[in-house]
Formats: C-alpha cells, structure tokens, sequence
C-alpha cells in the first residue's frame, strides 16, 4: 500500500515505510484503537470503584432509623460522589473524542455498501434527537460490515451494540438524578444511593461493551488490507 506521507510503497510485512519511516496506516489504526480502548478500560475502572464505594454507605442506612439517621452527615458523605459522576462525564467526553477519531477512521476501511454518509459519524453525536438512535446503528454497519458474518453473528454484534448504547444513555440519566436528588429524609437516602450504585452499574457495564465493539471492529479491520481515507 502507499505511504501516506510520501506515497512511496509499504511492503505488507513492515510497519514502517521504507522510504520516510513514517508508521504505516495499519499500525496507526491499531494504535488507536488501544488508546480508546484503554480510556474506556479507565473510564469502567473508575465507574465500577464508585459503585462499589456507593455500596458501602447501604449497610449504616438500612440500619438506621428515622431517630438516628443524620440528614446533614449523610449530604456530605453523598456531595463527593456528585463530583465523581461530573468527573467521570467531563473524562467520557475526552474519551468521546478519540472515539469519534477511531470510529471516523474505522467507517472509512470497512467495505461499503453504507446506508449513511460519513459526514454523519461525527453529526450523529451531535444533533439533537437524532443522537439518540444513529450512533450505534453506524457502530453496528462498522462491524458487520468489518468482517464476514452470518445472521445469527449480526444479530449477536447488534444486540451488543444496542446493550451498549442502552447502558450509557441509563447510566447518563440516573447519575443527572442521583446528582440533583435530595437526602433528608431516610427514604431518600437510601433512595439516592441506590440511584447512584445503578447508575455506576450501568456506566461501567456499557464502557465494558464499548470496549469489547473497538477491540472486535479493530481487530477485523488490522487484519485486512485497509483503503485509502
């Protein structure tokens, strides 16, 4: 294949081109896709540690009762878990970023035919209302159409994609409502940390699924011979 810095050719057995030494577009796709994969791998560590921690405060509320519970106590033992989930959607948006870079360059080395336009990789995230369903229909067409699949193996990669998307958008509503609830009463705090426990579930269950997607696409893709951009 032709250098892209120099156009000279690459041999497909050397990952540098002989002519510049410039990386080959194999194995800069490769390269991205670890760093994605990665900063998900990040991004479930730190939503599953929050949930965990989030657990530990359920055993001192079902214990307690309306006489002993601690309104004020219990507010600024939950406020810093608020400033987790801010963190961790400020560090997912990072993490959308480099998605987007891998998922841009993943649409443009899988065959086609495409029912959308790649303009709408990056205008699926960001328009509203139609955010809500194209992206993982994109990410399924990248993989299906990454590899040679039978039926039953689609319809296995959509229902993974579909969990995935499932997962983050629950996972984004329940930590909005964790981090707006209330805990004065003993009802609402346990309330609140059930909601914030659910929440880390889901976040650290669909960056898991999301891993597994740019593993499998990046793993198809790598072992093909990629096309021009």
């Amino acid at each position: 294949m032709p250098c892209a810095l120099c156009g000279d050719i690459v041999p497909t057995e050397v990952a540098r081109c002989p002519g510049c030494g410039a990386w080959s577009r194999r194995r800069d796709f490769r390269a991205l896709g670890v760093a994605v994969f990665m900063l998900l791998g990040f991004n479930a560590f730190i939503a599953l540690g929050s949930g965990i921690s989030l657990l530990r405060l359920l055993r001192p509320l079902h214990g307690a009762t309306s006489d002993t519970f601690d309104a004020a106590a219990t507010e600024r033992a939950l406020g810093p878990y608020a400033d987790v989930f801010v963190i961790s959607a400020v560090l997912a948006g990072a993490t959308g970023l480099l998605y987007l870079v891998w998922l841009w360059r993943a649409y443009g080395q899988s065959p086609g035919p495409h029912r959308y336009h790649r303009a709408w990789v990056v205008l699926g995230w960001v328009t509203p209302v139609v955010n809500l369903w194209l992206p993982p229909r994109m990410v399924h067409e990248i993989w299906v159409n990454s590899g040679r699949y039978r039926i039953a193996e689609r319809q296995t990669a959509g229902l993974l994609v579909a969990a995935w998307w499932f997962c983050a958008l629950l996972g984004a509503v329940l930590a909005r409502a964790f981090s707006v609830g209330s805990a004065q009463t003993l009802a609402e705090a346990r309330f609140a940390v059930h909601v914030g426990v659910a929440a880390a579930a889901c976040q650290a269950l669909a960056a898991a699924l999301c891993m597994a997607g740019v593993f499998e696409i990046t793993r198809l893709q790598v072992a093909r011979e990629p096309v021009a951009d």
